[in-house]
């Protein structure tokens, strides 16, 4: 069984982060434009590049001191257009697609968790500095991003109910912590000459932290190769179910403002900072529980993924023409338990069919009916009916799955991207004089090879 991880409550509350990063996806050509990475088939332009430096910087305006020079931030920032770029193409040439209707949806979603009538989102859009359809390119490409998350969870992460019943047991009251971490990152089998380099680094930026040379979310900036960088390397509150093992036997006993580390993890070394800490029980939500419908097209020996898949085309076709949901699953569905009583599930956990189905009846309104989406069955269309808030044991056990999936899916996430940066093909251009032309085009210099900031040596 595997967790759902609701990436559609993530674009409700996702606003400021798009309003801020959203306007690196603009495209319009000025007289200095140029491309400063080539990505694959795609390009970086310099200003994207600008625009989302621009944004970083708003971010810290009242604190700029904890941002790394100029040039360190460009490639820091740079860096982060590429993966997100690689991301993109790699779920459009996996077969995922956005519709111009997915994000008009999800647009609504964000006002409404944003207390914003559309007049109101579109006023602060604007006053963002980025246009409705920059706006809209980065909500696509966001959702691109999610589903592609998703496409990867399914059949990687597992949570078993043994994991589930030790948490359960292991865990200690109600408490959160709020963390940060540094990451300077090891590639899978890395050379003894690369693990001593890394060391060297994280233990230098230990020892620039602890002389108060500069603070730790000023060295996260600077220095870390985690995706969260550029936040001052915030993790957010968790429990010790959603913290990897190799640390969560250190945390419990940290002061608030302790940093431990460098501990050697999966990706790298670390150095991890206790922010805060709280007692957890007041704020202890129920899960939401949903009652939905679903269509099935099996896919097994008998049943080739092609013929499934276009069994599921038509159907999804005569829904969209009026036909009554019940009335087709009773007559077309391959699920034999639920085909007699018109495809109905009943109530149940998000997680309880898996990742993929969980997120799409999340992602649904009550009444709505999703595209056509492939799980280990087969293929699928669902209906949400209903949602609820689930109660007692059940509901804190689904919490624990969710946070232990959620735990598990950021660590083989964050391998994932690391493996796909490094077999594709970049080409930096980021200091090259540009051409007096009003058009950018594509520099004829040798790429320049990308050189990570680097912090004094431990002691000085």
């Amino acid at each position: 069984m595997t967790p759902s991880f609701r990436p559609a409550g993530r674009l409700a509350g996702c606003l400021v982060a798009l309003l801020l990063l959203g306007a690196a996806h603009a495209q319009e050509l000025v007289l200095v434009d140029r491309p400063v990475a080539i990505v694959e088939e795609d390009v970086v332009l310099k200003s994207e590049l600008d625009a989302a430096v621009r944004n970083i910087r708003g971010q810290y305006a009242t604190r700029p001191d904890q941002l790394p020079p100029e040039d360190v931030l460009e490639k820091q920032v740079l860096e982060r257009l590429i993966v997100n770029k690689l991301q993109v193409e790699r779920a459009q040439t996996s077969g995922i697609k956005v519709t111009d209707q997915d994000v008009d949806a999800a647009i609504g979603r964000i006002a409404t968790g944003n207390n914003l009538s559309p007049e109101q989102l579109r006023a602060q859009v604007a006053g963002s500095g980025q246009t409705w359809e920059e706006f809209r390119r980065s909500i696509h490409d966001e959702m691109l991003i999610q589903q592609l998350r998703q496409s990867f969870a399914q059949g990687r992460i597992q949570v078993s109910d043994s994991e589930v019943d030790a948490a359960m047991a292991a865990q200690a009251g109600n408490a959160q912590y709020h963390l940060a971490n540094i990451l300077v990152a090891l590639p899978d089998g890395a050379t003894a000459e690369q693990i001593a380099t890394a060391q060297k680094k994280i233990e230098g930026v230990k020892g620039v932290i602890e002389r108060g040379e500069i603070d730790f979310n000023a060295a996260a900036v600077r220095y870390s190769d985690a995706q969260n960088a550029l936040e001052g390397g915030d993790l957010g509150w968790r429990g010790l179910d959603e913290i990897p093992p190799t640390f969560a036997n250190v945390i419990r006993t940290m002061q608030v403002g302790q940093v431990i580390g460098p501990i050697r993890g999966p990706s790298g070394f670390q150095l991890v900072k206790l922010v805060e800490q709280r007692d957890a029980a007041a704020d202890a939500q129920p899960v939401t529980e949903f009652h939905a419908r679903h269509i099935l097209a099996r896919v097994d020996d008998a049943h080739p993924d092609g013929q499934a898949h276009a069994k599921i085309d038509t159907i999804s076709a005569r829904l969209a023409g009026g036909a009554d949901f019940q009335t087709l699953a009773k007559e077309d569905s391959d699920d034999a338990d639920t085909k007699a009583q018109g495809g109905d599930l009943g109530w149940f956990d998000s997680d309880k069919f898996g990742t993929t189905f969980g997120a799409q009846v999340a992602a649904l309104q009550d009444g709505g009916i999703s595209k056509p989406f492939r799980t280990d069955a087969g293929w699928h269309i669902v209906q949400r009916v209903g949602t609820r808030q689930g109660q007692g044991n059940q509901s804190q056990r689904a919490q624990m799955r969710e946070a232990i999936g959620r735990r598990k899916l950021e660590d083989e996430y964050a391998r994932f991207l690391r493996e796909m940066r490094g077999e594709a093909f970049v080409e930096l251009r980021l200091n090259e004089t540009p051409a007096p032309a009003t058009t950018p085009a594509p520099g004829t210099a040798q790429p320049e090879p990308q050189q990570p900031p680097q912090p004094p040596a431990n002691g000085g």
